[in-house]
Protein backbone atom coordinates (compact mmCIF):
# COMPACT_ATOMS: atom_id res chain seq x y z
CA UNK A 1 0.00 0.00 0.00
CA UNK A 2 1.59 3.28 -0.99
CA UNK A 3 1.33 5.57 2.19
CA UNK A 4 1.22 9.17 1.33
CA UNK A 5 2.28 11.51 4.29
CA UNK A 6 3.57 14.44 2.13
CA UNK A 7 3.25 17.85 3.51
CA UNK A 8 3.03 15.99 6.92
CA UNK A 9 5.24 16.69 9.93
CA UNK A 10 5.75 13.74 12.61
CA UNK A 11 7.30 13.31 15.92
CA UNK A 12 8.76 10.21 16.84
CA UNK A 13 10.56 9.25 19.93
CA UNK A 14 13.13 7.16 20.31
CA UNK A 15 13.84 6.77 16.58
CA UNK A 16 17.58 6.79 16.96
CA UNK A 17 17.08 2.52 16.22
CA UNK A 18 14.89 -0.80 16.28
CA UNK A 19 11.41 -0.37 15.61
CA UNK A 20 11.10 3.22 15.97
CA UNK A 21 13.86 4.06 13.34
CA UNK A 22 12.07 2.37 11.07
CA UNK A 23 8.69 3.57 11.63
CA UNK A 24 10.58 7.54 11.48
CA UNK A 25 12.26 5.89 7.95
CA UNK A 26 8.97 4.85 6.70
CA UNK A 27 7.43 8.24 7.30
CA UNK A 28 10.26 9.99 5.88
CA UNK A 29 9.75 7.58 2.52
CA UNK A 30 6.23 8.87 2.45
CA UNK A 31 6.96 12.58 2.38
CA UNK A 32 6.63 13.77 5.99
CA UNK A 33 8.89 16.43 7.71
CA UNK A 34 10.84 13.58 10.45
CA UNK A 35 11.61 14.32 14.03
CA UNK A 36 14.00 11.94 14.57
CA UNK A 37 14.70 12.19 18.69
CA UNK A 38 17.17 10.32 20.74
CA UNK A 39 17.99 10.40 24.16
CA UNK A 40 22.00 10.10 24.09
CA UNK A 41 22.81 8.57 21.08
CA UNK A 42 23.45 10.89 18.68
CA UNK A 43 25.22 9.06 16.16
CA UNK A 44 22.58 6.37 16.20
CA UNK A 45 20.07 9.55 15.67
CA UNK A 46 22.14 10.57 12.57
CA UNK A 47 22.24 7.68 10.65
CA UNK A 48 18.36 7.39 10.78
CA UNK A 49 18.34 10.97 9.85
CA UNK A 50 20.52 9.86 7.22
CA UNK A 51 18.60 6.55 5.75
CA UNK A 52 15.59 9.24 5.41
CA UNK A 53 17.68 11.79 3.83
CA UNK A 54 18.96 8.97 1.22
CA UNK A 55 15.66 8.07 0.43
CA UNK A 56 14.60 11.64 -1.05
CA UNK A 57 13.02 13.09 2.55
CA UNK A 58 13.42 15.46 5.15
CA UNK A 59 14.10 15.99 8.80
CA UNK A 60 16.42 16.76 11.56
CA UNK A 61 16.96 15.47 15.06
CA UNK A 62 16.00 16.27 18.56
CA UNK A 63 17.49 15.00 21.49
CA UNK A 64 15.61 14.75 25.52
CA UNK A 65 15.94 12.54 28.32
CA UNK A 66 12.49 11.26 29.00
CA UNK A 67 13.45 9.60 31.65
CA UNK A 68 13.87 13.39 33.53
CA UNK A 69 10.98 14.77 34.77
CA UNK A 70 11.20 17.56 32.68
CA UNK A 71 12.25 16.05 29.91
CA UNK A 72 8.44 15.57 28.12
CA UNK A 73 8.18 19.43 28.30
CA UNK A 74 11.75 19.88 27.01
CA UNK A 75 11.02 17.71 23.88
CA UNK A 76 7.87 19.13 22.89
CA UNK A 77 9.72 22.58 22.85
CA UNK A 78 12.66 21.46 21.15
CA UNK A 79 10.39 19.81 18.33
CA UNK A 80 8.29 22.85 17.96
CA UNK A 81 11.20 25.12 18.01
CA UNK A 82 12.37 22.99 14.63
CA UNK A 83 9.46 22.39 13.23
CA UNK A 84 8.78 26.45 13.14
CA UNK A 85 11.72 26.94 11.98
CA UNK A 86 11.53 24.58 8.61
CA UNK A 87 7.94 25.43 8.28
CA UNK A 88 6.93 28.73 9.76
CA UNK A 89 4.24 27.13 11.85
CA UNK A 90 4.20 25.56 15.25
CA UNK A 91 1.63 22.79 14.07
CA UNK A 92 2.40 19.16 13.61
CA UNK A 93 0.28 15.98 12.15
CA UNK A 94 1.66 12.76 13.57
CA UNK A 95 3.05 11.65 17.09
CA UNK A 96 4.32 8.36 17.74
CA UNK A 97 5.26 7.58 21.35
CA UNK A 98 7.70 5.16 21.07
CA UNK A 99 10.53 5.38 23.46
CA UNK A 100 10.31 2.95 26.12
CA UNK A 101 12.65 1.08 28.60
CA UNK A 102 12.51 -3.17 28.19
CA UNK A 103 13.51 -3.47 32.36
CA UNK A 104 12.97 -7.98 32.39
CA UNK A 105 12.61 -7.84 36.28
CA UNK A 106 10.69 -9.92 38.51
CA UNK A 107 9.01 -8.48 41.67
CA UNK A 108 11.53 -8.87 43.59
CA UNK A 109 13.88 -7.13 41.69
CA UNK A 110 11.75 -4.53 41.51
CA UNK A 111 12.88 -1.15 43.46
CA UNK A 112 11.53 2.46 44.07
CA UNK A 113 14.16 3.83 41.64
CA UNK A 114 13.82 1.14 39.03
CA UNK A 115 9.90 1.39 39.57
CA UNK A 116 9.62 4.92 39.13
CA UNK A 117 12.57 5.05 36.35
CA UNK A 118 10.41 2.58 33.65
CA UNK A 119 6.85 3.90 34.91
CA UNK A 120 8.28 7.57 33.96
CA UNK A 121 9.94 6.99 30.72
CA UNK A 122 7.42 3.84 29.43
CA UNK A 123 4.11 5.61 30.96
CA UNK A 124 4.82 9.67 32.23
CA UNK A 125 6.80 10.68 29.67
CA UNK A 126 3.75 9.87 26.55
CA UNK A 127 1.92 11.17 28.79
CA UNK A 128 3.12 14.66 29.34
CA UNK A 129 4.43 14.57 25.83
CA UNK A 130 1.08 14.17 24.48
CA UNK A 131 -0.21 16.72 26.52
CA UNK A 132 2.34 19.89 25.92
CA UNK A 133 1.76 18.30 22.10
CA UNK A 134 -1.72 18.22 22.06
CA UNK A 135 -2.43 22.04 20.90
CA UNK A 136 -0.20 21.88 18.09
CA UNK A 137 -1.78 18.80 16.57
CA UNK A 138 -3.58 19.62 14.12
CA UNK A 139 -6.94 18.47 13.75
CA UNK A 140 -7.00 15.05 11.08
CA UNK A 141 -3.96 13.83 13.42
CA UNK A 142 -2.79 10.53 14.25
CA UNK A 143 -1.27 9.31 17.59
CA UNK A 144 0.06 5.94 18.07
CA UNK A 145 1.56 4.48 20.81
CA UNK A 146 3.91 1.51 21.21
CA UNK A 147 3.17 -1.01 23.94
CA UNK A 148 4.06 -4.87 24.23
CA UNK A 149 2.44 -8.45 23.68
CA UNK A 150 3.61 -8.75 27.21
CA UNK A 151 0.31 -6.45 28.51
CA UNK A 152 -1.75 -9.61 27.66
CA UNK A 153 -0.03 -12.53 29.13
CA UNK A 154 1.68 -13.42 32.39
CA UNK A 155 5.63 -12.96 32.12
CA UNK A 156 7.13 -12.83 35.70
CA UNK A 157 10.41 -10.98 34.70
CA UNK A 158 8.10 -8.56 33.28
CA UNK A 159 6.87 -7.15 36.78
CA UNK A 160 7.57 -3.39 36.25
CA UNK A 161 7.52 -3.74 32.34
CA UNK A 162 4.26 -4.69 31.56
CA UNK A 163 2.52 -2.53 33.94
CA UNK A 164 3.88 0.51 32.15
CA UNK A 165 2.94 -0.56 29.05
CA UNK A 166 -0.81 -1.94 30.22
CA UNK A 167 -0.83 2.09 31.44
CA UNK A 168 0.02 3.30 27.90
CA UNK A 169 -3.21 1.38 26.46
CA UNK A 170 -5.69 2.74 29.24
CA UNK A 171 -4.34 6.21 28.33
CA UNK A 172 -4.86 5.51 24.46
CA UNK A 173 -8.39 4.48 24.83
CA UNK A 174 -9.12 7.46 27.04
CA UNK A 175 -7.13 9.88 24.50
CA UNK A 176 -8.74 8.51 21.57
CA UNK A 177 -12.13 9.23 23.06
CA UNK A 178 -11.01 12.71 24.38
CA UNK A 179 -8.92 13.81 20.80
CA UNK A 180 -11.97 12.18 18.69
CA UNK A 181 -14.12 15.29 18.38
CA UNK A 182 -11.23 16.94 16.52
CA UNK A 183 -10.74 13.82 14.02
CA UNK A 184 -7.61 12.59 15.58
CA UNK A 185 -7.05 8.97 16.16
CA UNK A 186 -5.40 7.32 19.12
CA UNK A 187 -4.13 3.70 18.85
CA UNK A 188 -1.29 1.73 20.55
CA UNK A 189 0.81 -1.46 18.58
CA UNK A 190 1.89 -4.29 20.44
CA UNK A 191 5.06 -5.79 19.47
CA UNK A 192 5.96 -9.33 20.32
CA UNK A 193 9.78 -10.86 20.10
CA UNK A 194 11.44 -8.41 17.67
CA UNK A 195 15.07 -8.47 17.11
CA UNK A 196 16.34 -5.03 17.72
CA UNK A 197 20.24 -4.14 18.72
CA UNK A 198 19.05 -4.81 22.12
CA UNK A 199 17.15 -8.08 21.74
CA UNK A 200 19.58 -10.09 19.61
CA UNK A 201 17.38 -12.95 19.15
CA UNK A 202 19.19 -13.88 15.95
CA UNK A 203 22.43 -14.31 17.61
CA UNK A 204 21.28 -17.34 19.01
CA UNK A 205 19.71 -19.81 16.57
CA UNK A 206 18.16 -22.34 18.93
CA UNK A 207 17.00 -19.37 21.18
CA UNK A 208 15.44 -17.79 18.04
CA UNK A 209 13.81 -21.23 17.26
CA UNK A 210 12.19 -21.80 20.53
CA UNK A 211 11.23 -18.83 20.41
CA UNK A 212 9.27 -18.52 16.71
CA UNK A 213 7.42 -21.78 18.24
CA UNK A 214 5.75 -19.97 20.38
CA UNK A 215 4.78 -17.92 17.38
CA UNK A 216 1.37 -18.61 15.36
CA UNK A 217 3.84 -17.50 11.96
CA UNK A 218 6.42 -19.49 12.96
CA UNK A 219 9.37 -17.02 12.68
CA UNK A 220 10.59 -13.89 14.77
CA UNK A 221 10.16 -10.31 14.15
CA UNK A 222 11.81 -7.98 12.75
CA UNK A 223 11.34 -4.05 12.82
CA UNK A 224 10.43 -3.82 9.24
CA UNK A 225 7.10 -5.66 10.35
CA UNK A 226 6.63 -3.85 13.18
CA UNK A 227 6.89 -0.26 11.99
CA UNK A 228 4.04 -1.55 8.81
CA UNK A 229 1.30 -1.30 10.97
CA UNK A 230 2.38 1.85 13.01
CA UNK A 231 2.47 3.71 9.32
CA UNK A 232 -0.86 2.33 8.56
CA UNK A 233 -2.39 3.38 11.64
CA UNK A 234 -0.33 7.16 10.68
CA UNK A 235 -2.08 7.15 7.31
CA UNK A 236 -5.08 8.03 6.09
CA UNK A 237 -6.43 4.34 5.04
CA UNK A 238 -6.23 4.24 9.02
CA UNK A 239 -8.45 6.93 9.71
CA UNK A 240 -11.36 4.76 10.77
CA UNK A 241 -9.40 2.93 13.19
CA UNK A 242 -8.89 4.45 17.14
CA UNK A 243 -8.75 3.52 20.68
CA UNK A 244 -7.05 0.26 19.59
CA UNK A 245 -3.72 -1.87 20.38
CA UNK A 246 -3.45 -3.57 17.70
CA UNK A 247 -1.34 -7.02 18.45
CA UNK A 248 1.68 -6.64 15.91
CA UNK A 249 3.33 -9.96 17.46
CA UNK A 250 2.65 -12.58 14.39
CA UNK A 251 0.57 -14.31 16.96
CA UNK A 252 3.09 -14.92 20.01
CA UNK A 253 1.77 -17.04 22.29
CA UNK A 254 -1.89 -17.36 20.74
Amino acid sequence: MNQDFEGKVALVTGSSRGIGAEIAVGLGRGGALVGVHYSGNEVAARETLSRIEAEGGQGFTVQADLADPDGPKKLADAFLDKVEAATGARAFDILVNNAGLGERLTLEQVDPAIFDRVMGVNFRAPFFLTQALAPALRDGGRIVNTSSMGTRMAFPKMAIYAPSKAALESLTELLANHLGPRGITVNAIAPGATVTDMNRLDEDPERAKATANTIALRRVGYPQDVAAVALFLCSSAGGWVTGQCVDASGGQRL
